[in-house]
């Protein structure tokens, strides 16, 4: 049987920690050449880039913000340039504050929103042109169980991951028409840094009610991420699919 993704050329946000890092390894790992961005860990980016060499793919990094419009329509003139083409984009990288919707300040409000949301826009549409071009393409963006469910969770979160919905679903509406279908993953709790900025509290009742009992590991969200952005998963487009470890509702 062949590799999942075998040939492909996938772009991730945020490659370099939790689910992001997991990703570009397991899309390696299934046959494609991964680029990703990030923002200062120069380290972390070079570990990523071995992981993703080890199996025989290219890599390549880029120092970019994932809300620099310019910046991401220059890297994806200089991945088509030199890849020929781009067929997967994940949307992954986000940002928390753990904070109570009654003390949240006006500068955290706008830093999340502006990060979670704007990036929708800069990463996706210069890539999203040149999908239309090639007439296929698969994008998937990584929402959280936030969105969906009364959790504990931060309001300015849970709105822009809300956000990330409506962006999937309008989206694989007009992508279609263009062979590009557009799927979201709504992501429970996973062992990431990303994890940590929640409160306290909500950790603690997590092994209550997730019938598997304990934090997800990054690499059982890339795994099933590798079917959704492969060409075996063929008929779906606009879905929000729900990996939680089976969350009490």
């Amino acid at each position: 049987m062949s590799l999942l993704l075998e040939g492909k050329r996938a772009f991730i946000t945020g490659g370099t920690r939790g689910i992001g890092a997991a990703l570009c390894e397991v899309f390696a790992r299934e046959g494609a050449d991964v680029a990703f961005n990030y923002n200062s860990r120069d380290d972390l980016a070079e570990e990523t880039t071995r992981k993703i060499e080890a199996h025989g793919r290219r890599a390549r990094s880029f120092k970019v913000s994932i809300v620099d419009r310019f910046g991401m329509k220059h890297l994806t003139r200089d991945l088509v340039h030199e890849w020929g083409g781009i067929d997967i984009l994940v949307n992954n990288a986000a940002i928390n504050r753990g904070d109570n919707f009654a003390t949240t300040t006006d500068r955290a409000w706008d830093e999340v929103i502006n990060t979670n949301v704007g990036s929708l826009f800069a990463v996706t549409k210069p890539i999203y042109k040149q999908m239309i071009r090639q007439r296929k393409g698969k994008i998937l963006n990584i929402t959280s169980i936030g969105a969906l469910r009364a959790l504990p969770t931060s309001v300015h979160y849970a709105t822009s991951k809300a956000a990330m919905i409506g962006f999937t679903k309008c989206l694989a509406r007009e992508a279609g028409t263009f062979g590009v279908s557009v799927n979201a993953i709504a992501a429970g709790i996973f062992d990431t840094d990303l994890a940590q900025t929640l409160p306290e509290r909500l950790l603690q009742m997590h092994d209550f009610w997730v019938s598997a009992g304990r934090l997800g590991r990054p690499a059982e969200l890339a795994e099933y991420a590798a079917f959704m952005v492969s060409d075996r998963n063929s008929f779906m487009n606009a879905e929000v699919v729900i990996v939680d470890g089976g969350a009490i509702t």
